[in-house]
């Protein structure tokens, strides 16, 4: 399936656009709200790139914010299009690439509107950190599905949902260590691995690998592993 309705209204939610629109000037800084993703990007972005060998390859970032993971497959040779409805973080990601000299496409736009327009246009769909944020996950990885072309890539990663990611993601991430803003994940939006699955399948995606990424806060370190239990990563591809 190639082609999705556009939806209306769009599959997002006000209160978490101020929220990270509200991060947008620390957005760079590697030891402020920030520095979580920071900490990680180096990580998620070698698996995507091992699986999809982003070199010249065509991509789309869906929730981009601040451009930290867009910039660095761009940097990796990747023609890249973020794309983003929180105003104030796409402006960040637009200054910062000027200032870095690295070349992305931002655009304020929806998952699902780019689909309809754009259908089968990347070779690789990257949405990270994004779904457990907007009222309908199923929809943002229909358009995910739909943005790929046929043997293309779409990776996922998203935290999940069970009294062990309760206390580690949201009361001693943001509450306890302050690694992230207080509010930043609902525990009723967290996806367990087996729905993100479902939803992929659904989509006409076949799902390739599952992993789990675990981050130390002592040492700052994060780690690929068999452990889902709390953030977890999903490599999908389109059918032939």
């Amino acid at each position: 399936m190639d082609t999705i309705e556009h939806i209306s209204p769009p599959n997002v939610d006000p209160a978490e656009l101020h929220k990270f629109g509200a991060l947008a000037h620390r957005w760079w800084d590697p030891q402020g709200d920030m520095r979580p993703l920071h900490e990680i990007n180096p990580l998620r972005l070698d698996w995507i790139d091992r699986l999809a060998a982003l070199s010249g390859k065509r991509v789309v970032d869906v929730g981009c914010g601040g451009g930290i993971l867009a910039e660095a497959m761009a940097q990796r040779g990747a023609n890249v299009t973020g794309i983003d409805l929180s105003v104030k973080p796409l402006r960040v990601a637009q200054l910062h690439a000027l200032e870095s000299g690295v070349t992305v496409d931002y655009r304020e736009t929806s998952a699902e509107t780019l689909a309809a327009e754009s259908p089968a246009a990347f070779d690789v769909v990257t949405c990270m950190e994004m779904l457990e944020h907007v009222p309908d996950p199923a929809s943002s990885v229909q358009a995910c599905a739909t943005l790929s072309r046929r043997g293309g890539w779409v990776f996922f990663s998203t935290i999940n949902r069970n009294p062990k990611s309760f206390m580690l993601a949201i009361v001693g991430a943001e509450y306890v260590l302050r690694l992230l803003p207080r509010g930043t994940h609902e525990y009723a939006k967290l996806i367990r691995p087996s729905e993100l699955a479902a939803m992929a399948r659904q989509s006409g995606l076949e799902v390739v690998e599952i992993l789990g990424m675990t981050y130390n806060p002592l040492t700052r370190r994060a780690s690929l592993g068999r452990d889902t239990d709390v953030n977890y990563l999903v490599a999908c591809r389109k059918p032939e």
